[in-house]
């Protein structure tokens, strides 16, 4: 299971990402000398560090809140898709129940 890591590390191990970029030719390449000194996986540290950039608008792509945001909607699609079913059904029960020829 991975291990989850407060908010704060992870910012202090971006700030320092971001310090040492200037120094190695990628962000790749600095993260990986910066991950084994915060026993953080490289590949973690280098998707913190590119969503924190997309976050100041350095990069593109969907920011921390947008991803927020996406994440409750799709969490929200399957109650909505059995409410609705629900509602179609009912409506077919009350549909032929209101039906003159069942009478």
């Amino acid at each position: 299971m991975p291990k989850s890591f407060p908010p704060e590390v992870r910012a202090r191990a971006v700030r320092m990402v971001l310090d040492r970029l200037p120094d190695h030719p990628s962000v790749n390449a600095a993260c990986k000398v910066v991950a084994p000194k915060l026993g953080v996986g490289t590949e973690s540290l280098h998707r913190w560090v590119i969503q924190a950039q997309v976050d100041a608008g350095e990069k593109t792509g969907p920011s921390s809140d947008e991803l927020e945001e996406i994440k409750r909607l799709r969490a929200e699609v399957p109650d909505l898709k059995e409410s609705n079913e629900i509602l179609k059904q009912a409506s077919i029960f009350f549909a032929r129940e209101l039906d003159p020829r069942r009478r």
